[in-house]
């Protein structure tokens, strides 16, 4: 069995980030003991700056202004947005609309990673494994 991969998920990336008590005790492990396994999707850094800009992140100017510079001190490496990953997110048979979510279950799917998460609507995907 080859090492486990983990792909965050855009609340998890920002919980960490800010070390937020809503972070699991198994996402925190792993983010402090693997993270050379530890992948932030593209789909974050646009999902944070569009949700910033619309009024959303209240409190997290730091992250979407200064994003890139967040990422390398975090230590995660980038996930790029490829043609499998966005064709797979189209052709999902999930009703769950939300394009930063369908992309992001796509890319933990098509690269076998787990996805760390907390939300409800992505734990629900079968085709996912996710950790919380």
């Amino acid at each position: 069995m080859g090492t486990l991969k983990y792909l965050l998920d855009t609340h998890t990336l920002l919980w960490a980030v800010r070390g937020d008590a809503k972070l699991s005790d198994a996402a925190r492990n792993i983010l402090m003991y693997t993270s050379d396994q530890v992948f932030v999707s593209a789909v974050s850094a646009y999902e944070i700056m569009y949700k910033y800009k619309i009024g959303k992140l209240q409190g997290f100017e730091d992250v979407a202004g200064n994003y890139i510079d967040v990422l390398k001190k975090f230590g995660a490496n980038e996930l790029s947005i490829n043609t499998r990953h966005a064709h797979y997110a189209g052709e999902l048979d999930w009703e769950h609309r939300d394009p930063f979510d369908r992309l992001l279950v796509a890319q933990a799917h098509v690269d076998n990673l787990i996805l760390i998460t907390d939300d409800p609507y992505i734990k629900s995907q079968p085709l996912v494994v996710t950790l919380w």
